[in-house]
């Protein structure tokens, strides 16, 4: 065992020669703070001239919840998720006639989504259970009011946020991307299964010809058109005029474009259906297939009797079994 300075040192410990210096004299921690707010004193500061110079905020910054009215199913899974129980919603069901007959589909529209911000803490967990990207952050931040009660905004100014969210980043220069799924394997191919001759078929003849009935409910294929020229710059400029933002102003009119376009573009062209009157075709007569020769009696194995299974009698239950056994359970 080593000694040092009359002590015994246990194996494994390290020795904190710090321990054993003289404490400093009192001032030199003030000092040295002084020196970093001394140093720091006569550089020039650099300052930014808010609300002239605008800040540069990042991609994922939480300054407001957006909302895409367009996607949202009015599921209430944000308002349940809510901790502070800020988020109000108000629908109602309509029942929309389908395109080609058939059954009434039942939609929910939404009446009222509002967001009371007095009450947010920004958590963000309505916008990670939306199963339908209905909810984005958006780093617009301006929005204070002089009243509390101002502070609950409706769908109508959430909708003019989502103008103003920005895409994701991309990922850092030597972020680790997720591995790419491993290509689908190759099944092999079965064995063919062994032929085996067809029994005979009788000649099964030809059905009369009937009418085959039209089928009814298909829907209506969704016709893609291309926004409106005009109309994109007919409202663009309205918006730039009124100050709207460069992209918020873009956003409305390009949603006010395809509009135009698919009212001008009408209803999509059904299927032409099939006369009522019209009688499909016989099919065509079924051929009766050779017969198979018959096999020999001789080769047929006999087939063994199967016995007889005996009837089940019904009996009582004896009661000296009975008695003997229930003593002795109760006894345990």
């Amino acid at each position: 065992m080593a000694v040092e300075g009359g002590r015994p040192a246990e194996a494994g410990v390290v020795r904190d020669d710090a321990a054993d210096r003289e404490p400093a004299p009192p001032g030199v921690g003030l000092a040295k703070g002084l020196g970093v707010t001394l140093r720091h004193l006569f550089k020039r500061s650099v300052t930014q001239q808010y609300p002239h110079e605008r800040p540069d905020l990042p991609a994922r910054t939480r300054g407001v919840i957006a909302l895409v009215q367009e996607n949202c199913t009015v599921c209430y899974k944000c308002a349940r998720a809510c901790p502070d129980w800020c988020i109000y919603i108000d629908a109602h069901k309509e029942t929309h006639d389908p395109a080609s007959g058939g059954k009434g589909r039942s939609v929910k529209v939404l009446d009222r989504f509002a967001i009371d911000y007095a009450l947010c803490m920004y958590c963000g967990i309505c916008v990670e259970v939306c199963p339908f990207d209905a909810l984005f952050w958006s780093p617009e931040f301006e929005y204070a009011e002089f009243d509390m009660v101002e502070l609950v905004h409706e769908k109508e100014r959430l909708e003019e946020w989502a103008a103003t969210v920005l895409p994701p980043p991309l990922p850092e220069e030597g972020a680790e991307l997720p591995p790419a799924p491993p290509p689908p394997k190759a099944v092999p191919a079965e064995a063919a299964p062994p032929t085996v001759a067809a029994p005979p078929v009788a000649a099964v003849p030809a059905p009369a010809a009937t009418r085959t009935p039209t089928t009814a409910g298909t829907a209506a294929p969704r016709v893609e058109v291309e926004p409106d020229q005009a109309t994109y710059e007919r409202v663009l400029a309205e918006e730039l005029a009124k100050g709207s933002p460069q992209r918020m102003a873009e956003s409305r009119a390009k949603s006010a474009a395809v509009r135009a376009a698919r009212r001008a573009a009408g209803p999509a062209p059904e299927a032409p259906a099939e006369a009522p009157g019209a009688e499909a075709p016989a099919p065509p007569p079924v051929t009766a297939a050779p017969a198979a020769p018959a096999p020999s009696s001789a080769a047929t194995p006999p087939v063994p009797a199967v016995p007889a299974r005996a009837p089940r009698v019904e009996v009582e239950p004896d009661q000296a079994t009975y008695e003997r056994v229930l003593a002795e359970e109760l006894a345990k």
